[in-house]
């Protein structure tokens, strides 16, 4: 097992090899979506990048599940501007496209804005080193579950409803590369279905087709909370939320539509 969730290609700057550290818990051919959003912020970011932008947000559509398999990411800016851009970015496997993404690129005010403190996003959650760990409902034995530690403020993974989790990447996205703040978020809010389950795993899935992540300030440090809270509903569809945070305070918001069904 490679210590990366992707392996660049020498030959190839836009084709990653998955390894196992990629799968999810839903089956042992597929990825958990952390991973390959987080590839696709990995990419994005390195689009045409600007000095003095920032991404503000990313909105990943998951056209079908992603094979542990080589994959090909391309991005592009498709609306230049001199404040905002937009970029769209798309995973392909050897079927075709499996994810794509959409994301805003905005100028940072330079100097900074002169706004009154008390308008200013605030509020903390408790540090990781107060947390307790958690174990990722998995048959599989090597995942994105062994990739990442996770720790419960509130909730676990055994306890059906809202938690306050803080996840950590123990690997780099790409081999031979830092995780950015971007990389980190993404991989971590795509777990917020997952910690604020409410159903039983072992009888009902709840997969999720999308995930947006809306960023105000980037996250600074290994640490990444999600205050995460799940919607079901008798038809079928749902939604996961997470407030998103790190050790200093909040950083944004992730979104997640679910669909949900009995297992078999």
């Amino acid at each position: 097992m490679t210590d990366a969730f992707y392996v660049p290609d020498p030959a190839d700057p836009n084709r990653f090899d998955s390894t196992e550290l990629t799968r999810g818990p839903w089956s042992p051919d597929a990825q958990h979506a952390g991973p390959p959003s987080a590839l696709l912020g990995h990419v994005i970011e390195r689009c045409e990048p600007r000095d003095g932008f920032q991404v503000g947000r990313v909105a990943v559509e998951i056209l079908g599940p992603v094979p542990l398999a080589p994959l090909t990411v391309r991005a592009e800016v498709v609306r230049s501007g001199r404040s905002v851009e937009l970029i769209e970015a798309t995973l392909s496997a050897e079927r075709g496209p499996v994810m794509r993404a959409v994301a805003w690129r905005l100028k940072l005010s330079e100097p900074p804005l002169d706004l009154p403190p008390e308008f200013l996003p605030s509020g903390t959650r408790p540090l990781p080193a107060d947390a307790q760990p958690g174990t990722f409902p998995s048959n599989q034995r090597v995942g994105f579950h062994t990739g990442i530690e996770y720790r419960f403020s509130t909730g676990s993974f055994a306890a059906p409803g809202p938690a306050v989790c803080w996840i950590k990447l123990k690997y780099p996205i790409v081999a031979g590369t830092t995780p950015s703040p971007l990389e980190r978020a993404l991989a971590a809010a795509d777990s917020g279905n997952g910690v604020s389950a409410v159903l039983d795993w072992s009888k009902y899935l709840f997969i999720n087709t999308d995930l947006t992540v809306t960023l105000h300030r980037q996250p600074v440090g290994e640490w990444v909370c999600l205050d995460a809270v799940t919607h079901p509903q008798p038809h079928g569809i749902g939604l996961a939320e997470s407030a998103l945070f790190d050790e200093t305070g909040p950083i944004g918001r992730s979104t997640q539509t679910l669909l949900i069904a009995p297992r078999g």
